[in-house]
Order: structure tokens, then sequence, then C-alpha cells
């Protein structure tokens, strides 16, 4: 993921904004990490480099 994209996604939950936190980066590009909403605090996570923006009741648990 690019953190550019941060201009423009928003939770998807309340629509609040997100807040980046990279645990591996390749570049300037976050392979790993996730992102965490400033208003309802749900967190999402980044894996290889693709965020997982489903509500956490929509995210499968397998």
């Amino acid at each position: 993921m690019k953190p550019d994209l941060l201009e423009i996604l928003r939770c998807p939950v309340c629509r609040g904004t997100l807040a980046l936190s990279a645990r591996r980066t390749e570049g300037t590009e976050i392979v790993e990490g996730s992102l965490r909403c400033a208003a309802c605090g749900v967190e999402y996570p980044i894996d290889d480099g693709i965020p997982d923006l489903l509500p956490p009741d929509e995210r499968d648990e397998a």
C-alpha cells in the first residue's frame, strides 16, 4: 500500500480518518502494518501490501 492512499481512504464503519502504523516496508510501499480509525478505534490490517477494509464483523476469521 502506498502511503498516499491515506488521503482518500476512510473508515468503512464511521467514515473517520485512518492512521497508518507500518511494521514492514519495501521502499515507499507498506507491506505489513495496520490502519486505525481515529474516530471509532477500529483497526484494519495491511498484509502483502493490501489493506483489509472490511468491517470487523465481516472479516473471515479462518
